[in-house]
């Protein structure tokens, strides 16, 4: 876990979630962005993820060891005093959207970017080893590749991580049937988040999910106050798109006016 404070008084703490097989350090530049908007940034690897890594044969991971991770985030954030916001993408965005649900913790708001609630990219053998004797077993490991290149149309983000060692797609089919199950547990479950401001945006090319299940996420939602924005010839990684500096602007406008709601001068 790693912690980046704002300089002078902090309006806020932003907790980041990560997506499935990245790490937090893929972020700096939103990390400093944030920063140097008032904003205290607590993130960190998920279980299994980042430098651990490298020595893994495939992620075996149970979900509870992501939530747990992510409820010590939110614990240190308590401790600052401030308003907060809870902040994930891709599969960062869908475990966000389940601890919400879980825990009710008080938060000024909520972002997300490209939720894992339909997988339009699939692992190319999953089917495969889901016959036969594999059945048996949830330990037979495959490749959920996903090439740099359907995450972002960034050149630049390509150069910068085509060679990246940390990024880690290999996973067992035990993995990849307990995140199908996550994720259509989220869009069927009745129970809502509380009652807090909530922005959710995904990028209208996206390779990997499908923006229609975010839609309906976010209907089935009872919050006051919600934004769904659709970044039209964006991919996946919204905060690597070549758009991304008025993808930050209209986030940052999201989170002072819910800060300025509750009081907040900005």
């Amino acid at each position: 876990m790693w912690k980046w404070e704002a300089e002078g008084q902090a309006k806020a703490v932003v907790v980041f979630i990560h997506s499935a097989y990245e790490h937090h350090r893929r972020y700096p530049w939103l990390i400093e962005k944030l920063r140097v908007s008032g904003m205290h940034v607590i993130t960190g690897d998920l279980p299994g993820h980042g430098e651990v890594s490298r020595k893994k044969k495939a992620h075996d991971e149970g979900f509870k060891e992501y939530l747990k991770f992510i409820r010590q985030m939110m614990e240190v954030a308590i401790n600052y005093n401030l308003p907060i916001f809870i902040m994930g993408h891709g599969l960062g965005a869908s475990l966000a959207m389940e601890l919400i649900q879980i825990r009710k913790y008080e938060c000024a708001g909520m972002i997300l970017t490209s939720p894992w609630l339909h997988l339009t990219h699939q692992p190319s053998k999953f089917s495969n080893a889901l016959s036969g004797i594999s059945k048996l077993t949830g330990n037979l490991k495959i490749q959920h590749d996903i090439p740099i290149k359907n995450l972002s149309r960034s050149y630049e983000f390509y150069k910068e991580q085509k060679d990246d060692p940390y990024y880690f797609s290999g996973i067992t089919v035990g993995w990849y049937k307990e995140l199908q199950q996550f994720m259509k547990a989220l869009w069927t479950k009745r129970e809502t988040i509380p009652d807090i401001p909530v922005l959710l945006m995904n990028g209208g090319s996206d390779k990997i999910v499908s923006p229609a299940y975010s839609k309906k996420w976010l209907s089935q939602q009872e919050t006051s106050e919600f934004q769904y924005k659709e970044w039209k010839s964006c991919y996946h990684d919204l905060y690597q798109e070549p758009e991304r500096e008025d993808i930050y602007q209209y986030m940052e406008s999201f989170m002072f006016n819910a800060l300025r709601n509750i009081g907040y001068i900005i």
